[in-house]
């Protein structure tokens, strides 16, 4: 059974950073895509990053030159490196996995919050 695991969040100031983390563990998988998205309250889960296993990737427009998407295979663990955090960047972080048949799998989410 695969499990996605995410950390690093938490509350930070306007202008602050953090860094998500995301480690799968249990059984092995194949993973072509990991990605990042996020849920505010009262709104749909959007997309705000993916990367591929060879490291192309795709930002949300209002991400862009703020937040850095990496990865290393070799852990199959992904990270979201958030600069510049806006209240607009709030809300609850979750990773996702895909593997090569394209079943995805979730984490169960970490909160970010951005607050003076």
């Amino acid at each position: 059974q695969v499990q996605l695991v995410e950390s690093g969040g938490g509350l930070v100031q306007p202008g602050g950073s953090l860094r998500l983390s995301c480690a799968a563990s249990g059984s092995r998988f194949n993973i072509n895509a990991m990605g990042w998205y996020r849920q505010a309250p009262g709104k749909q889960r959007d997309l705000v990053a993916t990367i591929t296993r060879t490291g192309n990737t795709n930002y949300a427009d209002s991400v862009k030159g703020r937040f850095t998407i990496s990865r290393d295979n070799t852990k199959n663990t992904v990270w979201l490196q958030m600069n510049s955090l806006k209240p607009e960047d709030a809300g609850v972080y979750y990773c996702k996995f895909q593997n090569y048949y394209g079943t995805d799998y979730w984490g169960k989410g970490t909160l970010v919050t951005v607050s003076s």
